[in-house]
């Protein structure tokens, strides 16, 4: 007769199994992404030896077994406790299962196939021309920012001109075969392509439900976006309209103008003060944050977790969190998107700090773990540096001046009539992959694919190329992040739909105290126990609705500001609370690859100063 103890033995056998499998990889992966380690094997037989692990039949047929033995046991705390557990781990294995022979050997080569492609992308080199009419080396980010900043029409081609290039060398370079075999895998399992395998793996919907939700706010978006590309072409002639001109013209000068008062030194400062002021903590996580380019290092800001944080008999396991960003602290534009990219990875990593459940299977960002679920916690933290009253309490210049009010009027006026087109970047990803993994093999030609892409962009965009041409974008490389995109924009929505409820909850959102334990409770606590609509109906009171999203995007650029207004009104004027966490409760180091540039054992702000220092060393330009 099986007792409780054997089960809860079972249990801890597996919680202690995922975490040293979960973290070997884990490790690697953070190794070989900053550039600090070249065992892309050792990482690829790391990762293989994960998805075994989470792909197990024998696994999953051990934990069904030992559910249906519980059943059959009086109820209690602990009993119920273990049902909880083992359903988790019944989730992970289901939504990961590799049920056949041939599936599992094609994601063996899968896996390889991949490890291959990231190794050359690594010593793949892109050159644009710089702010000071210099040819450079260039980073996916800086690429980005130069097409934003650059007040030279020929310096921004040469950045597009980069990233096409990029689009080129991927189809030449084994993602065709990537897609094929991505392919072969997702119909060898009953599936009609990989697409439609991602969709009901990692959002537990099929693509006809997701295109259901998609389709319907790119019509009630359609009309916003063809009329901001028609007023742009009409004051600044259709050469506006071109890949390497577009973002430029949407926020080029803004972006330069706010520069001053985001500069890149202060952008961890400010993180730190903004998150303790919202009431977001760590639960003792130790967090480790790589925030420069560097020759090599992987080229997107990403969130992974070496240990996930659960409870282990009651104790508490903290978390072990590493994420970086990609930013050159003395080109224009860098230090928005280094708070932007410290908000919002900073949002991942308080999420997976945050997960109070009796596993480390509720804690991580695969499947199960929905990415509309996981990217709302992130892009609900990065969209508040937007709002105006953020504005006024955190952008200053070095002279301590804050930002004034005629700026921020100047970049919602550049802003908000492409607030649609910014979101459709997130839809046409979808649609493009969508199309791309139902192609037949037989057209799956660098020719054919780049037709594909043009054409989706010209559909849903409504331009001949994308400011960021869709081959171009790095999630599609990864079996983990591709025909996943789509979470971005239900993300979205999911936040329009969170701030509406703090805005009548409470009034105002930035530097409010409450939000950050209201998250942890409603949001993060239940890590993957529940779905994305619960977790919204936890909090908000109703299921997911998209409608919040849509109105803001279709907003008129007088209705945008006189929303600010109210924001800088009520702020100017707001008694903000003064009783918020002393730190964030972790345990924070700030990397350079292998380099350590500050930590805060003497406090945050002692690890502050070593930052601003390091930064005006080694970037003396940067600094204003």
């Amino acid at each position: 007769m099986t007792t409780l103890a054997a089960l809860r033995s079972a249990f801890d056998t597996l919680n202690r199994d995922y975490l040293a499998v979960h973290k070997t990889k884990e490790d690697l992966f953070w190794q070989t992404y900053m550039a600090v380690s070249d065992d892309h094997a050792g990482f690829a037989r790391a990762e293989a030896a994960f998805k075994d692990f989470v792909s197990s039949p024998e696994r999953l047929a051990a934990v069904d077994s030992a559910l249906e033995q519980l059943q059959t046991l009086p109820q209690d705390a602990e009993r119920d406790a273990l049902v909880h557990g083992f359903t988790g781990w019944q989730a992970l294995f289901r939504s990961n299962i590799i049920e056949t022979t041939e599936a599992r050997a094609l994601m063996a080569e899968l896996i390889e196939l991949e490890s291959a492609l990231f190794a050359k992308r690594r010593d793949y080199k892109m050159q644009h021309i710089n702010d000071n009419g210099q040819h450079e080396d260039a980073t996916l980010s800086m690429l980005t920012t130069n097409l934003g900043t650059n007040r030279d029409e020929a310096a921004r081609k040469s950045s597009h001109d980069a990233l096409l290039g990029l689009e080129r060398w991927v189809l030449d370079n084994g993602f065709i075969d990537i897609v094929n075999k991505r392919n072969q895998m997702a119909r060898s399992l009953g599936f009609r392509d990989y697409f439609d395998y991602k969709v009901n793996k990692n959002e537990q919907m099929s693509p006809e439900a997701l295109f259901a939700i998609l389709d319907d706010f790119e019509a009630r978006t359609r009309d916003a976006n063809h009329k901001a590309l028609a007023n742009l072409a009409s004051r600044q002639g259709q050469n506006a309209l071109l890949g390497h001109n577009l973002r430029f013209h949407m926020s080029g000068d803004v972006t330069r103008q706010l520069d001053p008062y985001l500069p890149f030194a202060k952008a961890v400062e400010r993180w730190v003060q903004s998150f303790r002021r919202l009431g977001i903590q760590y639960r003792g996580a130790t967090m480790q944050l790589d925030l420069v380019e560097r020759d090599g290092k992987f080229q997107n800001g990403f969130c992974h977790g070496p240990i996930p944080s659960f409870f282990d008999h009651g104790q508490w396991v903290a978390g072990q969190i590493n994420f970086t960003a990609d930013a050159k602290p003395d080109q224009v534009g860098s230090g928005i998107r280094a708070i932007n990219t410290l908000f919002h990875e900073g949002g991942h990593a308080a999420h997976f700090a945050n997960v109070t459940q009796n596993a480390p299977c509720f804690s991580q960002e695969f499947s199960p773990t929905s990415m509309a679920y996981a990217e709302t916690q992130s892009m609900f933290c990065d969209s508040m540096l937007s709002d105006a009253d953020w504005l006024k309490r955190y952008a200053k210049n070095s002279q301590g001046e804050t930002i004034p009010d005629q700026l921020i009027y100047t970049r919602i006026e550049a802003s908000q009539p492409f607030a649609a087109f910014n979101e459709r970047m997130l839809a046409v990803v979808g649609y493009f992959e969508r199309a791309l993994y139902a192609m037949a093999a037989s057209d799956l030609t660098p020719g054919k694919i780049l037709e594909l892409a043009r054409a989706t962009e010209q559909r849903i965009l409504g331009v001949a190329v994308s400011p960021r041409p869709l081959l171009a974008i790095p999630h599609q490389l990864n079996q983990e992040s591709a025909a996943a995109y789509h979470g971005y924009l239900l993300a979205n929505m999911a936040v329009y739909q969170t701030r509406a409820y703090f805005k009548r909850e409470y009034g105002f959102l930035t530097d409010n105290p409450a939000i950050g334990p209201k998250l942890a409770e409603h949001y993060w606590g239940p890590g993957n126990s529940i779905n994305h609509n619960a977790t919204l109906v936890r909090l908000t009171g109703e299921s997911f609705n998209p409608r919040y999203l849509a109105e803001s995007c279709t907003r008129s650029i007088d209705e945008a500001w006189a929303d600010a207004e109210k924001l800088i009104a009520a702020a100017a004027t707001r008694q903000y609370p003064t009783v918020f966490p002393a730190d964030l409760d972790a345990s924070i180091r700030l990397v350079h690859g292998a380099e350590v540039i500050a930590d805060n054992r003497d406090g945050d702000a002692a690890m502050c100063r070593s930052f601003e220092q390091w930064v005006a060393k080694n970037y003396p330009a940067s600094v204003h």
